[in-house]
């Protein structure tokens, strides 16, 4: 499990009813649907790709697994050579472990970091640096439920207090800009990864090149990429030799 040693972009492969897709805000019916999960996971590894970002948005939605099998498919084609990160509907110690059983690398918990924050400390007692820590910002606000419910929760804040938990990374969010590519917001990112010493993950807003430039130079220690490298935007060589 490689953790960031090097700068890394992170292909996402976000599946809703057992297909790739790419949501606008997250909203749930606005995605593109881009065809297999495993086509597209071993399509990213072909190019080059490191780490895979794996989300059951399903899951993220109604608060339990909902593509397990597509899921457990593309764990098991991106083999051990390779990290996957998988997040949506991870609701129990049970769900992250059975997960980290099958292959994953990094579990992602959003909702259920929020609401039982000392998980994210049992789960990385038995998995060190297993856990990664979702934080999705919606005008400055941390939201929970596939990005439908305000927490109140500021994300540098938030981010402090997860890494003390035992947190051993950090997906910062931009729901805001979220699927849009219309740009990136430099500043928030640069908020949370002055917040923590553990490494900060970001996603949203991605369109250029120049994005991923701006947030290697804001200290992410990788960039989650969806909707640009999908529709041709950049290729994921280019934007790895950024």
């Amino acid at each position: 499990m490689s953790q960031f040693s090097t700068f890394e972009l992170i292909p996402a492969v976000d599946v809703q009813d057992g297909e790739a897709v790419q949501l606008v805000q997250g909203e749930r019916d606005s995605g593109k649907r881009y065809g297999d999960p495993v086509e597209a996971a071993q399509r990213w590894l072909e190019e080059g790709a490191e780490t895979l970002h794996l989300v059951d948005l399903d899951g993220a939605f109604e608060g339990q697994r909902g593509n397990a099998d597509a899921i457990e498919a593309t764990i098991s084609a991106t083999g051990p050579a390779h990290d996957v990160q998988v997040g949506g509907g991870i609701r129990t110690q049970d769900d992250a472990e059975s997960l980290l059983d099958l292959g994953a690398d990094r579990v992602i918990l959003g909702t259920a970091a929020v609401e039982e924050p000392e998980l994210v400390g049992r789960i990385s007692g038995d998995h060190p640096g297993s856990v990664m820590v979702s934080l999705d910002a919606k005008e400055g606000e941390v939201v929970v439920s596939g990005w439908t419910e305000g927490t109140g929760l500021d994300p540098a804040e938030a981010a402090a207090r997860y890494e003390e938990f035992g947190a051993g990374s950090i997906l910062f969010t931009n729901v805001d800009v979220e699927g849009q590519l219309e740009g990136i917001d430099r500043e928030a990112v640069e908020r949370v990864v002055d917040a923590v010493d553990i490494p900060v993950v970001a996603s949203g807003g991605v369109t250029e090149l120049d994005d991923v430039a701006a947030l290697r130079e804001a200290g992410a220690a990788a960039v989650v990429v969806g909707t640009a490298l999908y529709e041709g935007r950049f290729s994921l060589r280019e934007g790895m030799s950024v």
